[in-house]
C-alpha cells in the first residue's frame, strides 16, 4: 500500500490499486474516467459544477475530473427544490445521476493545483440560514495526510465501510479522499442500518467503519458480534457518543470508537477514544475568547484564518480539553442566567440517564423542560417505581447543581434523541418536542407479511400517556389500549369495515411494560367480519382476541 498525495491522483495510472467495491474499480479506471469527465466538462464550457451523487465511487470520479478541468465543485446538502433554487445562480450544471453522459475525449494527465482547485460545502441550515463554505484542495490534502499519519498502522489494508453521507466533510474525507490517497478500497454505498454494516463487513477480511452516534447506538444484541469484532477501527462523528454506547461497543468489539470533533468550516479539530478529554489533531492550534469559546487555527483552514467556535471548553495542562457546551445555549428565567449544557451534563451523570437535552417551555410562566433518553437502569427504575418517582429523583439530583427555578417542570422520556441527517438536534426541535403532548401510540419498528398474517414489531414508548394512573408505581399498558392499538394498526394496512361491533375470546396473559418490544400479529377474516390479533413479548403471549367489525351502513 503506497501513499499518493491528493494532487497526484491523476498523474500516473496504478493498475490493480483498488479503489471501490460493489462494483469494483481500480485506480487505472478511476483515472481514465476522471480524465474523460474532465474532457466533457471542458467541452461544454462548465466552470461551476454542483454534485450530489449517492455512489461514492462516482463522486471520486466527479471531483477529480472537475478539478482537472479547472471546474469548481459545490456539494449541496440535498436536492430539494429550495436547495436547487438557492444555488441556481452559482452553478452551471447539476450532476446528480448518469455521469457517463458527460464523458468525452480525455484531457491529458496532470497534477492538480492545490491552491486553485476548489470545493464548496453547504450546511443544511438546521441551526440557521444555510451557507456555503469554500475550501481549496490544499486544505483537504493536509487533512487526509494527517489522518494517515495518525491511524495508518491501525487500519492496515482495511476496506472503509460507511453509514454517513459523502456530501458532508466527515464522510467525504473518511469515506472517499483519505482511502483514495492511502490505497484502501471503500464501499460505494452509504449503509444506514447496523444489519447492512454487518452484511458488508462479512464480505471483507479487513474492514473499518465510518459511522455516526445515531448508528452506533442502534447496534444491538441481534448482531454477530464475534465476526464484527474483527473490525480494525470504528470512527464516529456528528455528535458525542453516549458513554453507555461506547462501553457497549468496548465489550462487544474490544475497542471504543474513535470520536472525531469538527465541522464543515474547520475540518477536524480533535479526537478522543479512551478518554473523556479531546486531543487536538497535529498542527491544530486552539485558544479561547473572552467567553471561554474555542478558537481554531489549523492547516485545514485558509492560511492565517482563525475560526471562532461557539463551544465553551476547559483546557487541561497538556493541551487536551473538555467540551462544556455551546455558549449560545444560555437562557434567562426570571432574570437568572441558566446554562443548558451544564444542566444536561449534570443529568447525564445520573445512572438512569443516557442522553439529555433541555429547552424552554413557554406558558404563563416560562420554565425548563427535559428530553431524556433513559439508560437500562433508568428503564428498570421507571418500570418498578413509576414516572413520578423517576422524574422526582432526577429533579433532586439536579437540585445540587442549580437553583429551584431551573429544575425542569416538564419531562419527555424518549427511546433516542431525534437527530437529523447531520447528527444534530436543533434547539427549535427540542422546544417543539417539549411543547407536544405525550404519545398515545406505539412506535412501529418494522412489518412484514406471512401468508394471511401481518406481523408488526412495536416498541412501547417509556413516556406513553396511557401509563399515567395505570398504575402510578408500576406502569402497565391497559387492556383496552391494547385492543385500540390492534384496531389502529390494522386500519393502516388492511381494508375492512370501520364500525366496532364487539369482542370475542379476549385474553390477557402477561403485563406489557414501558420499553417492551412487542410482536403484533393481525389477520382479517372478511367473510366473518373478524379481526384476529395477538400481542407477544419475546415469544411469550401477552394478549389476544377477535374484534367484530361491520360496515358503517349495516
Amino acid at each position: 500500500m503506497t501513499w499518493m498525495n491528493l494532487d497526484q491522483l491523476l498523474v500516473e495510472a496504478r493498475p490493480g490499486r483498488g479503489v471501490t467495491f460493489s462494483p469494483t474499480m481500480d485506480h487505472e479506471q478511476l483515472r481514465e474516467q476522471a480524465l474523460r469527465l474532465a474532457g466533457g466538462l471542458r467541452e461544454r464550457g462548465v466552470r461551476r459544477l454542483a454534485v450530489h451523487l449517492e455512489d461514492a465511487g462516482d463522486l471520486a470520479v466527479a471531483l477529480l475530473g472537475a478539478w482537472r478541468a479547472g471546474v469548481s465543485v459545490l456539494l449541496p446538502a440535498d436536492l430539494q427544490a429550495q436547495t436547487r433554487q438557492r444555488w441556481a445562480e452559482e452553478v452551471d450544471l447539476w450532476l446528480t445521476g448518469d455521469i457517463d453522459a458527460l464523458y468525452a475525449e480525455p484531457m491529458p494527465a496532470a497534477a492538480l493545483d492545490l491552491d486553485q482547485c476548489q470545493l464548496s460545502l453547504c450546511t443544511s441550515g438546521s441551526s440557521g440560514e444555510p451557507k456555503r463554505i469554500d475550501k481549496h484542495l490544499r486544505q483537504l490534502a493536509n487533512e487526509v495526510y494527517a489522518l494517515e499519519q495518525l491511524w495508518s498502522d491501525d487500519l492496515g489494508n482495511a476496506c472503509l465501510i460507511g453509514s454517513v453521507a459523502t456530501q458532508h466533510i466527515y464522510g467525504l474525507l473518511f469515506r472517499v479522499l483519505w482511502p483514495l490517497c492511502a490505497g484502501r478500497s471503500f464501499l460505494r454505498t452509504q449503509l444506514p442500518f447496523p444489519e447492512d454494516i454487518q452484511r458488508a463487513s462479512r464480505e471483507h477480511c479487513e474492514f473499518a467503519w465510518v459511522t455516526s452516534p445515531a448508528l452506533l447506538k442502534r447496534m444491538g444484541d441481534n448482531l454477530d458480534w464475534t465476526a464484527l469484532s474483527a473490525v480494525k477501527k470504528v470512527f464516529s462523528s456528528g455528535g458525542p457518543l453516549p458513554c453507555d454506547a461506547a462501553e457497549h461497543l468496548q465489550r462487544r468489539l474490544g475497542q471504543r470508537p474513535a470520536e472525531i470533533l469538527g465541522s464543515s468550516e474547520t475540518g477536524g479539530i480533535a479526537w478522543r477514544q479512551n478518554d473523556p478529554l479531546w486531543q487536538p489533531f497535529a498542527g491544530v492550534q486552539l485558544s479561547q475568547d473572552d467567553h471561554g469559546a474555542l478558537r481554531i487555527a489549523s492547516p485545514y483552514l485558509p492560511a492565517g484564518h482563525v475560526e471562532q467556535g461557539s463551544d465553551a471548553v476547559e483546557f487541561a495542562d497538556d493541551g487536551r480539553f473538555r467540551l462544556l457546551g455551546r455558549v449560545d445555549r444560555i437562557v434567562k428565567l426570571e432574570e437568572k442566567r441558566i446554562s443548558l449544557p451544564m444542566l444536561e451534563r449534570a443529568l447525564i451523570d445520573h445512572a438512569w440517564v443516557s442522553e439529555a437535552r433541555l429547552g424552554v417551555v413557554q406558558g404563563n410562566r416560562a420554565s425548563l423542560g427535559a428530553l431524556v433518553v433513559l439508560s437500562g437502569d433508568g428503564v428498570e427504575a421507571l418500570r418498578n417505581q413509576g414516572r413520578r418517582a423517576l422524574t422526582q429523583a432526577l429533579r433532586e439530583h439536579l437540585a445540587g447543581h442549580c437553583e429551584a427555578l431551573a429544575l425542569p417542570r416538564r419531562w419527555r422520556l424518549l427511546a433516542q434523541l431525534p437527530l437529523n441527517a447531520q447528527g444534530k438536534l436543533p434547539q427549535a426541535d427540542v422546544d417543539r418536542l417539549l411543547s407536544s403532548d405525550r404519545t398515545r401510540l406505539p412506535e412501529l419498528l418494522d412489518q412484514h407479511r406471512n401468508g394471511n398474517d401481518h406481523l408488526l414489531r412495536l416498541h412501547v414508548p417509556c413516556d406513553l400517556a396511557h401509563f399515567s394512573g395505570h398504575f402510578p408505581k408500576a406502569p402497565v399498558l391497559p387492556g383496552v389500549v391494547q385492543v385500540q392499538w390492534a384496531l389502529h394498526m390494522a386500519r393502516q394496512i388492511l381494508p375492512f369495515p370501520t364500525r366496532f361491533a364487539g369482542m370475542e375470546v379476549l385474553k390477557f396473559q402477561q403485563l406489557i411494560r414501558p420499553g417492551d418490544t412487542l410482536q403484533l400479529t393481525l389477520r382479517f377474516d372478511a367473510e366473518r367480519g373478524k379481526l384476529y390479533f395477538a400481542f407477544n413479548n419475546a415469544g411469550a403471549p401477552c394478549s389476544s382476541g377477535r374484534i367484530l367489525l361491520e360496515a358503517a351502513d349495516a
